[in-house]
């Protein structure tokens, strides 16, 4: 993210205090190839502003912009850690920051948590899981309250107790939700129910 970002959250900081909550969203690839507006032909439009709208609505200020095509995870991760630490270093308690990733969005939201090693920030991952991904990414190690949501008919995310099993006891709180919509990947295409509201609910703090 851009550096005029960081003054921006500053900025928020300042005018609303510490106890707003603050959301990072990570959106897939196909937006970084495409854009906002993206469309895949097999699962449709990508809504990108719907999808911020959705969390803005549910008064958080929500932090994301549209990522530069071939984005390095590692680079990107080290990028929002940052700004992440600002926030906390101008006083923003660590439980109200949220990081939701989706698909290669999650990819780099593992690494955001893996570099801040804080336990009490709330991560959202978004079929960020599969066999390919555990040996792809071997530094990738889970801090803080870490939500997996994956689609049961996606056969391309999947499960993370492997990454999860790796790293269990630097995991605060650790859920994991499978549901079953019959979209496949495109699930995280639009801000469904499904796993909006679990997201939510996390990122407020409910952890049941």
């Amino acid at each position: 993210m851009k550096i005029a970002m960081v003054a921006s959250l500053i900025l928020l900081v300042t005018n609303s205090g510490s106890a707003q909550k603050y959301l990072f969203y990570l959106h897939g690839k196909i937006v970084e190839d495409q854009g906002a507006a993206a469309e895949s032909p097999y699962f449709g439009g990508y809504k990108y502003e719907a999808i911020l709208s959705a969390f803005r609505k549910e008064n958080f200020v929500v932090m994301s912009e549209v990522r530069k095509p071939n984005t390095d995870v590692k680079e990107y991760a080290h990028q929002t850690a940052h700004q992440i630490d600002s926030l906390i270093k101008k006083g923003v308690e660590a439980k109200n920051i949220t990081v939701v990733g989706a698909s290669k969005g999650a990819v780099i939201a593992m690494y955001v948590s893996t570099f801040l090693k804080n336990s009490n920030i709330n991560f959202v991952f978004l079929a960020a899981c599969n066999d390919a991904n555990f040996g792809a990414y071997p530094d990738i190690n889970f801090y803080g309250n870490i939500l997996s949501i994956y689609e049961k008919s996606d056969d391309i995310g999947e499960s993370c107790l492997k990454f999860r099993n790796k790293a269990a006891s630097a995991i605060t709180h650790y859920k994991e939700i499978e549901i079953n919509t019959g979209l496949q990947h495109g699930f995280l295409f639009q801000p469904i129910g499904e796993w909006i509201d679990p997201a939510v609910r996390w990122a407020n703090g409910n952890y049941e």
